[in-house]
């Protein structure tokens, strides 16, 4: 957990206008990307009506999906834990975390924003079955709030990423509750559920925010230690290397901030990245639970 009220990766200079925001930090560094995927999915394999499929064909038609995407399958997570490691609610200030306390090779990937609605991304993740955390600003999801109910119903969890994106440290307390709160109530209504998780834009909180997202109904701020940028990640640590528990920041976003690649081109780009150290991908909610 982080005390920290700012992190290096997210940390940029003023507040900014929303388009100019979610731009500013689509820079990536060189690296392999992935081929363009979402070829012919593969066929189903016959089965008699009403008869389950068996497990060893469910894995090969999941493994030729992969492969359809120009993608190594990862390794299945292994089973969460029975007491999540990081411990929800109670009295004193909200959790900040950036990576969760596990010895289990596996990493949580987070999704930021929601400018960029690929339909392809969404066939993606329907195929490969990798979960998410979406974290969702308004007036970047306005447009089209029905784009995230697919990728809900396949068991991501939506939350809190405040109205407009601003650099909170910047606002006051009022405005900054207006944000969080306005999102939570925004996003209850349109997904029917209300988030108990929230990433500050940019990763720049202070005290207020932390009182402001707790008096909303959050119950944890979730910041990261790598961000995936156009074809690599970018680090905090100077080995560039992954660690057990790590949270992964990407971005809904699209060719004009990728410079001409996919979002589905950046997201395989990830999965390759996680599959060549070793990692899973785990369920965020998992490893997040009530006090005990």
């Amino acid at each position: 957990m982080h005390g920290s009220s700012r992190t290096a990766t997210g940390r940029m200079a003023g507040a900014a206008v929303l388009a100019a925001a979610l731009t500013a930090c689509a820079t990536g560094a060189p690296g392999r990307a992935a081929p363009t995927g979402g070829g012919p999915a593969p066929s189903a394999s016959p089965t008699t009506a009403g008869t389950p499929t068996r497990p060893d064909a469910d894995a090969q038609r999941q493994a030729a999906y992969w492969r359809a995407w120009h993608l190594t399958p990862l390794k299945p997570a292994p089973k969460p834990p029975a007491v999540p490691p990081v411990k929800l609610g109670g009295p004193g200030p909200i959790p900040v975390v950036s990576r969760i306390p596990t010895r289990d090779r596996v990493v949580f990937l987070t999704i930021d924003d929601g400018a960029e609605k690929d339909p392809r991304f969404v066939r993606m993740m329907r195929e490969l079955k990798v979960p998410v955390t979406m974290f969702l600003t308004d007036a970047a999801i306005r447009p089209d709030y029905g784009y995230f109910t697919p990728l809900q119903r396949l068991g991501n969890t939506i939350q809190n990423h405040t109205l407009t994106h601003p650099d909170l440290p910047t606002l006051g307390a009022e405005a900054q509750r207006a944000e969080i709160c306005g999102q939570q109530q925004k996003l209850a209504k349109e997904y029917g559920t209300a988030p108990t998780l929230f990433r500050p834009p940019y990763g720049n909180y202070n005290a207020a925010t932390l009182e402001a997202a707790k008096s909303c109904g959050i119950r944890a701020v979730v910041l990261w230690k790598e961000s995936m940028q156009i074809t690599d990640m970018q680090y905090q640590t100077a080995d560039r290397k992954l660690r057990p528990g790590d949270i992964v920041l990407a971005h809904f976003r699209g060719p004009a901030e990728l410079k001409n690649h996919t979002m589905t081109e950046m997201f395989g780009s990830l999965l390759h990245r996680i599959q060549q150290q070793g990692f899973s991908v785990a369920r965020l909610d998992d490893y997040l639970g009530p006090p005990h």
